[in-house]
């Protein structure tokens, strides 16, 4: 069994381990997650399999009492192993563990993964941003954090 671990991580990382998602295309340069986490409050993770970096995930604050979760993404080497899980906990708990209430993410019909993930979570869909293919629709899901969270690792 693999041993996972997190540590903190860098734009410069994030974006790395974000260029190795092909589902993503590289949309966002290093450049671009520095812009969008500039005089905003964040966190940003790199989980490690048997020391490896596997994957990531990263959030910001919207206002004072919900976080966003922006991206995340697990290597294609490395999926199916609960990396994207233990990711998503830890987020939670560093969220709840600073005071935030609710956490709100946005995915994609074209990822269905992700999707029933998130609902087995707990999240519940609060908005759809309709796109020209049903796949590209935009979903935006939140979950209220209330119940004590646990850190994995």
């Amino acid at each position: 069994m693999s041993s996972l671990s997190l540590r903190a991580a860098t734009p410069a990382e994030i974006h790395a381990l974000y260029a190795g998602l092909p589902e993503f295309a590289a949309l966002h340069g290093e450049r671009d997650i520095q812009a969008r986490l500039a005089g905003r409050v964040s966190h940003l993770l790199i989980a490690l399999c048997d020391g490896v970096p596997a994957g990531f995930k990263i959030g910001y604050a919207l206002d004072d009492t919900v976080f966003y979760s922006w991206l995340g993404g697990v290597l294609p080497p490395f999926r199916r192993q609960g990396i994207a899980q233990f990711l998503l906990q830890a987020q939670q708990a560093w969220a709840l563990n600073q005071g935030y209430h609710r956490i709100e993410v946005k995915t994609r019909n074209s990822f269905p993964a992700m999707l029933m993930m998130l609902i087995k979570n707990g999240y519940q869909l609060i908005e759809l941003e309709k796109a020209e293919s049903v796949a590209d629709n935009r979903l935006r899901l939140a979950k209220v954090l209330t119940e004590p969270q646990v850190c994995p690792g």
